[in-house]
């Protein structure tokens, strides 16, 4: 029997404009009062989740910089895996390749980050990669955002050293997301479900896909399983 429920949120809880779906608001406050264990995940940084969590309504346990950094309660400590300094190492390096091009690149959230760098997708990912060959860091484009951070962390391996915390195992969890981030994540999951417009790898492996996008296919699934 499912317990917990883990989401993304970019692309899952949100359209490609970045709204969040009204309607995913609404049923996550529902499985809130009703007890059950809501953690969100994202590639954003610890600052965003923080307000995200108190604006939506769980009780500030989070999933941020792709598995780099988890959190549980808002008195939580924050708990940080990876190594920044070879991601910021990697992060110049490419500074310094676009610049020669006259390009500077879009950061989000550059001092309030803790394991990855992120900036916009407004440079060739291709492009970053080649420039990156020689270090120890993964390119990992979310389709809203390019990060570079350590390899071997992901949402997945925060869902496996967080659920323990919780009182969880990660079989207990229902996972949801769209993108390639997510699929270690729903790997690890007991449960899984993407909406219509997930990545093919992640319908692949889930175990629902909706039929319908963003924050009514997650919506659809949720109802599904809870």
């Amino acid at each position: 029997m499912l317990k917990a429920l883990l989401t993304d949120i970019d692309g899952t809880l949100t359209g490609p404009d970045r709204r969040v779906h009204t309607g995913s608001i609404d049923l996550i406050r529902s499985l809130v009062d009703r007890g059950i264990c809501v953690v969100f995940a994202s590639g954003n940084s610890p600052c965003f989740m923080d307000a995200f969590c108190r604006m939506i309504g769980n009780d500030g346990t989070f999933i941020a910089e792709n598995g780099g950094v988890f959190r549980i309660g808002f008195a939580g400590e924050l708990v940080v895996n990876g190594n920044q300094a070879e991601v910021k190492e990697a992060l110049a390096a490419v500074q310094a390749h676009f610049r020669n091009k006259s390009i500077e690149l879009d950061l989000f959230s550059p001092g309030y980050r803790y394991a990855d760098q992120a900036f916009a997708r407004t440079v060739p990912v291709d492009e970053v990669r080649q420039v990156l060959a020689g270090h120890p860091v993964e390119v990992l484009d979310t389709g809203f955002a390019i990060h570079l951070h350590t390899p071997g962390i992901n949402k997945g391996t925060a869902l496996a050293a967080l659920a323990p915390r919780l009182g969880l195992e990660p079989a207990d969890f229902l996972a949801i997301g769209d993108s390639c981030n997510d699929l270690q994540m729903l790997a690890t999951a007991g449960a899984s479900a993407t909406p219509a417009n997930g990545h093919p790898e992640l319908k692949a492996i889930a175990h629902y896909i909706s039929e319908k996008k963003y924050g009514d296919g997650f919506s659809d699934a949720v109802r599904k399983f809870f």
